[in-house]
């Protein structure tokens, strides 16, 4: 499936209403893949993404699910205090911080019967009926992972490839546990390191996730052995993508660093340094979804200050771009890298 892609990029699954269907549907005529994000979506409303995406395109896209976690049993009264007096000077009220399973069996249900070409999993495992169910319907399975143990787990379950997922990329990390200590919640490998100890762990087909931003990343993650690269912050400027204005702006002013943290969301994620993740990533306990309840509505409020920023550590080499014309821009510096390449070891 992957192999066939025309052009082996693959816009990721971004949550929070970033990955929107025109989004998907412009990836997809440009040659590459897109995906929908269901994490943090009622199942009407993914249904109705999903209707509305048919409209735009009838060519392969994927659909992402969030495996749900356990129940934390920590104690989330402190944070809710720190996180109540920074919603009160932002005129809000802190949300209530409850665990759910984000509707993830009645999600399951809606791509088995719409027949989703690929179906991915982020978060944790699916278990193996659901993956033989998924492979009876003809869909495509694709679990992250972010270390070669997480990678043999999730060949184990019979899926058809793996997305690995590098410590650069922006958003949530993959990792099937959070260890609650750790700022990424586990070992911590850069995406050419993880991909090539994935590679030599299993043997299945790899999508290289984390910190890709141009055609030379792509070539780069391609020629290690990579079947296709994943890039998100790349299409966050794209007119397509729901990326609220203040999101925009701070991404287009370049000047924050990036860092890893649980202060919106209870699970680490990587995003631009503001106030709020400054100000709260020490204190916060590994506790998702309840946190990311918990701070939604400061994040609401659309202060660049208190939003959560996901980006990637290369996010300031990214470019405002209509995705198909940033899908093909990709492609061409692909190649042209990968000529260069062949040049400078004595090829034609």
């Amino acid at each position: 499936m992957l192999e066939r892609l025309a052009v082996p990029v693959i816009a990721a699954p971004m949550a929070g209403g970033l990955s929107t269907p025109k989004l998907v549907a412009e990836v997809a005529s440009a040659g590459g893949l897109g995906f929908l994000a269901a994490g943090l979506l009622t199942v009407e409303a993914l249904a109705g993404q999903l209707t509305a995406l048919a409209e735009l395109t009838d060519r392969p896209f994927g659909v992402n699910l969030f495996v749900p976690g356990s129940k934390s049993t920590v104690d989330l009264s402190v944070y809710r205090e720190r996180v109540a007096a920074q919603a009160a000077l932002a005129g809000v009220e802190p949300g209530d911080p409850v665990w759910d399973d984000d509707s993830y069996a009645a999600k399951l249900e809606l791509v088995l019967a719409m027949r989703v070409p690929v179906v991915s999993f982020t978060f944790g495992l699916p278990d193996v009926d659901e993956v033989r169910r998924l492979r009876a319907a003809g869909s495509y399975v694709v679990v992250t992972v972010t270390t070669p143990a997480e990678a043999k787990q999730a060949a184990q379950i019979g899926a058809d490839a793996l997305c690995v997922q590098g410590s650069d990329a922006g958003g949530h990390r993959g990792t099937l546990t959070d260890d609650g200590v750790s700022p990424g919640g586990g070992e911590l490998f850069g995406t050419l390191a993880a991909l090539r100890l994935v590679a030599a762990a299993v043997d299945l087909p790899l999508i290289a996730a984390g910190g890709l931003a141009t055609g030379g990343d792509v070539a780069a993650v391609v020629t290690a052995g990579a079947v296709a690269a994943q890039l998100g912050t790349a299409f966050l400027l794209c007119p397509e993508a729901g990326t609220a204005p203040g999101y925009r702006m701070a991404l287009r002013e370049k000047n924050r660093r990036t860092a890893l943290t649980r202060a919106f969301s209870g699970r680490p994620a990587r995003g631009l340094v503001n106030r709020f993740l400054s100000e709260n990533t020490a204190h916060a306990p590994a506790a998702y979804p309840n946190l990311h309840l918990m701070t939604k509505p400061i994040r609401a409020t659309g202060d660049p200050e208190l939003m959560s920023l996901w980006a990637g550590q290369t996010y300031s080499l990214i470019e405002a771009a209509p995705a198909a014309e940033l899908v093909r821009r990709l492609n061409d510096e692909a190649r042209t890298a990968i000529r260069n390449a062949t040049a400078r070891f004595g090829g034609e």
